[in-house]
């Protein structure tokens, strides 16, 4: 008897759990707006972002952004860039509520590339 009472509130409880849960394409999602909203991004583009640029709080972030370039010249970032990455972001999202993973993870990637190094 005590097994059956148990075993219903565990999958309650599971169940309840579930949803709330984050998929890792939010939280990439998240992760690179806040890139997109960062000074650096409003060193490239020229725009303040929606609400003034966004600050990590981190003791780990630097004042200011590095003056060197990247070693890459395929991931200096651009304002065409950026805003394409935006528009990559708004298709994750409906991907990711979809529950279209892979296309969510896919679809940040480009975006992550379309961004590039923002300072």
């Amino acid at each position: 008897m005590r097994i059956t009472l148990v075993l219903p509130a565990a999958l309650v409880l599971l169940g309840a759990a579930g949803p709330a849960l984050a998929s890792s394409c939010s939280e990439q999602i998240a992760t690179i707006e806040r890139r997109l909203d960062s000074a650096g991004a409003e060193q490239v583009t020229g725009k303040e972002p929606p609400g003034g640029p966004t600050s990590s709080h981190s003791e780990k972030a630097l004042d200011h952004a590095p003056k060197g370039k990247p070693t890459d010249p395929s991931t200096t970032a651009s304002a065409g860039g950026v805003a394409e990455a935006r528009d990559l972001i708004k298709k994750a999202r409906a991907q990711d509520k979809a529950g279209d993973m892979k296309g969510c993870e896919d679809t940040m990637t480009e975006a992550k590339k379309k961004a590039g190094a923002l300072p």
